[in-house]
């Protein structure tokens, strides 16, 4: 089973991720993103996600 991991090396703040799939993603206490529930919204909404990032630093992993 794949789920999302975000490289917060690379995070910008933007919040996209967590506006797009607030079931997923969150901003932490450093104000980068982050997964807090991996199963918490389909592939697709998860994937749309990913494709917001300005930066890219949200992939899959298996």
């Amino acid at each position: 089973m794949k789920h999302p991991v975000v490289n917060q090396d690379d995070c910008i703040s933007c919040g996209l991720c967590a506006e797009v799939c607030p079931e997923v993603f969150r901003l932490n206490d450093k104000d980068l993103s982050e997964v807090h529930n991996p199963a918490g919204a389909s592939e697709e909404k998860i994937q749309e996600a990913i494709d917001c990032c300005p930066v890219q630093c949200i992939h899959w992993e298996s």
